[in-house]
């Protein structure tokens, strides 16, 4: 599990990074909320822990852009600010919990235990990658915050795409999920349901996710 610690103190960071790695998770760190909200956009993260009082951008409007480009990374928001009024301000911003500062670091561990638990429950239903969500329960898909309206097959296509999570899908296999057919037709319906995916999600976003693999088949990834 990966976490980002968006924190401007050094001394503050360097002790829930090492808390968190003893606890068996993989961290990074930005200092300022700017790198911050690039590294939450760029994707990857479990959960982030965000400090309200930052560099360039503070927490609140941190976690405010990433929730409006629709990703639903949980958060949790840290701040020496502990009043019910601070603690509504940065739930109602869109963090999933809030620990006033000082705290005790099992309480953390404890907080952060607890949103894994609950995140992974609702993995199995909503997908992403960047900034492109889809929710297998609805079908809604987003990217950047913006709904795309797929057709049933469009959908069944996306979600065969976001399971193999980042892995090549074959025709075949495509064909299988998509179509129920147990064989390849050798008809050119895959090549022409990705171009139709392809030009809804990918056409006026960046960068590009769907991504043909040579004499393989198609991979959904930010990355070749």
């Amino acid at each position: 599990m990966r976490l980002l610690i968006v924190e401007d103190e050094p001394k503050t960071a360097a002790l829930l990074g090492t808390a968190l790695k003893q606890e068996g998770f993989e961290v990074a760190w930005a200092e300022d909320g700017i790198k911050g909200l690039e590294e939450a956009i760029r994707g990857g993260f479990d959960l982030l822990l965000v400090d309200i009082m930052l560099p360039g951008l503070d927490g609140l409007g941190l976690v405010r852009e990433l929730r409006a480009r629709g990703h639903a990374t949980p958060v949790i928001m840290l701040s020496a600010r502990g009043e019910v009024e601070q603690r509504v301000e940065g739930l109602d911003a869109g963090a999933d919990d809030y620990l006033p500062k000082p705290f005790a670091m099992s309480e953390l561990m404890a907080r952060v235990r607890s949103l894994f638990r609950r995140n992974s429950q609702q993995k199995a239903m909503v997908h992403s990658i960047g900034d492109l969500t889809f929710d297998q329960a609805t079908r809604e898909t987003r990217r950047g915050g913006k709904r795309i309206e797929l057709s049933t097959r469009e959908s069944l296509l996306l979600e065969c795409l976001f399971r193999a999570e980042g892995s090549v899908v074959s025709r075949r296999d495509i064909i299988s999920a998509v179509w129920e057919y147990d064989f390849d037709p050798g008809s050119n319906l895959v090549e022409v349901y990705i171009r139709r995916l392809r030009d809804k999600i990918d056409r006026e976003a960046s960068p590009s996710l769907i991504q043909t693999v040579r004499g393989l088949g198609y991979a959904l990834r930010l990355h070749p």
